[in-house]
């Protein structure tokens, strides 16, 4: 059976192939090649990835990101679709799924909803399910930046603490557009808002909430 992980491997392969290597996405300064680029960087050059998150290796992770960046666009989304060579952590099952349905499904709606004719698409409930449990566990890390207490609800009822603090405000939404909104992408997030007017203003301009 199909992992999570991997569907959305496959479904971000296709739309980087189907809108080329130009088209826009929602990272900021970056295009679809470049996007490509760091996923494939991420899972195939540890040594330069941790740049993502220590300062100290940012520059090294820009020289290979600019490699990578330079190679054949098709090549690109090859080594995207065939997934990380078996001497990764992320070749093995559990860890792929662990830590890349999260990376694959936002960076497939990066490109998706920065498209001018972008539609919502229907997730099933197992699917919704496994975002949250993944958003459950690192909502105080995606909203330790938030600049109000923030809390995450699902439809159902269900929450998570983002951030404590004083005015609250609450953000309730399928787990996927809840995902997209703490991880930055609050303008193309379907989330309802609710708090002190000024507090909720706060939160939704917010360049970032946490990651």
């Amino acid at each position: 059976m199909s992992t999570h992980a991997k569907r959305e491997r496959l479904l971000l392969a296709d739309l980087l192939e189907a809108v080329g290597p130009d088209a826009p996405t929602l990272c900021e300064g970056w295009n679809t090649r470049d996007l490509a680029a760091h996923v494939v960087v991420r899972e195939r050059r540890p040594d330069a990835a941790g740049g993502i998150l220590i300062k100290q290796l940012a520059p090294r992770l820009e020289r290979v990101m600019q490699e990578f960046t330079a190679k054949p666009y098709e090549e690109l989304i090859q080594l995207i679709r065939t997934g990380p060579p078996r001497f990764s952590p992320f070749s093995l099952k559990q860890i792929d799924e662990m830590s890349n349905v999260v990376e694959f499904y936002v960076h497939t709606e990066d490109v998706r909803r920065a498209q001018p004719d972008w539609t919502p698409r229907e997730l099933d409930p197992v699917f919704q399910d496994a975002l949250w449990s993944r958003l459950e566990r690192t909502a105080r890390l995606t909203g330790r930046g938030a600049p109000t207490g923030l809390v995450l609800r699902r439809p159902d009822g269900q929450t998570a603490i983002a951030h404590r603090g004083t005015p609250v405000v609450t953000a309730t939404g399928e787990p996927s557009e809840l995902l997209m909104f703490a991880l930055g992408r609050q303008r193309v997030a379907d989330v309802g808002l609710e708090g002190d007017k000024e507090a909720v203003s706060k939160v939704r301009e917010a360049k970032e909430l946490g990651l």
